[in-house]
């Protein structure tokens, strides 16, 4: 009697299980092996400054020509997240069409406020330097972050110092501004640990909301109605501060996802659960695609 034939068990590429074997195995991971890596955009890893975290990964389309440029900052309390972990991100936006540039920075305990800042106004300026030779329009840049990151891409865009230290004007060169459940107003700080990483329980200058004057770039702002983590009432503070100044700002509010499926909605076996995707890539077609007129 002939044995069944054992079926092979796909294996993730080399460069996963590399990265897997050096910082551990996240839940996070499943959405990248769904669809296969093979079927999406490998990304180009470079360098943008010389410390150990300086680094990002860039997903580009075939044959993109003066595509939007999404540069997206992660999450993790400022404390985790690595930039291989939202392949399926940088995966989704290029088969959408637009270049998108996933950057570590640098994280506690090594960084406190404002070093992760400078490393993203860094990365910031690397992607828009090289925008052209990864086939995206510099004029279309998009910061966009999830949680932490959208608390980093907030600071960029309101708080002009940041960019301007690496030579960028943020009420000129930022074309938009995507903020997923972003804590923007979180004043007092009752987190031991976050009072370490922001210098104290009140500083009012490490709060995006502090800083809107209205010139800023068109804004989408998106939460989960049920997230537990990051409470729906920062978006909902800073949307309004937009709108008291005379700001462009939107709001999306989902009912069936939380803190941490409204970013995974991006993945294609999640997209059931909220139009994420459609809502931020909608977004930047309209906004970018009346060529980013500048601000005066």
């Amino acid at each position: 009697m002939r044995r069944p034939r054992r079926r092979s068990v796909p294996q993730p590429p080399p460069r996963l299980r590399a990265r897997w074997a050096e910082r551990g195995f996240s839940a996070a991971d499943l959405l990248n092996l769904w669809p296969p890596p093979a079927r999406g955009p490998r990304p180009e890893t470079l360098r943008y400054g010389a410390a150990p975290r300086q680094v990002l990964d860039v997903y580009r389309p075939r044959h993109a020509t003066r595509a939007p440029l999404v540069v997206f900052f992660y999450g993790g309390s400022w404390q985790n997240g690595s930039r291989d972990i939202y392949a399926f991100l940088g995966r989704a936006f290029a088969a959408q069409g637009i270049v998108t540039a996933v950057p570590d920075y640098t994280l506690y305990p090594e960084a406190r406020f404002p070093v992760f800042l400078e490393d993203a106004a860094r990365a910031t300026a690397f992607a828009r330097e090289h925008a052209a030779s990864w086939g995206a329009d510099p004029q279309r840049l998009v910061l966009m972050g999830h949680s932490a990151g959208a608390y980093i891409a907030a600071m960029l865009a309101c708080d002009p110092q940041w960019l301007a230290r690496a030579g960028l004007d943020a009420h000129r060169d930022v074309a938009a501004l995507i903020g997923l459940a972003g804590p923007y107003d979180f004043l007092p700080i009752e987190s031991g640990v976050l009072q370490t990483i922001f210098g104290g329980p009140e500083r009012a200058e490490t709060q995006p909301i502090n800083f809107v004057t209205g010139r800023e770039a068109p804004a989408l702002l998106a939460t989960a109605q049920r997230d537990m983590l990051v409470t729906p009432g920062n978006t909902l503070r800073f949307a309004a501060r937009i709108h008291e100044l005379g700001g462009r700002v939107e709001e999306r509010a989902y009912g069936r996802v939380n803190h941490f499926t409204l970013i995974g909605a991006f993945a294609p076996g999640l997209r059931l659960l909220a139009p994420v995707l459609r809502d931020v890539d909608d977004f930047i077609w309209r906004v970018t695609g009346r060529s980013a007129a500048r601000r005066s």
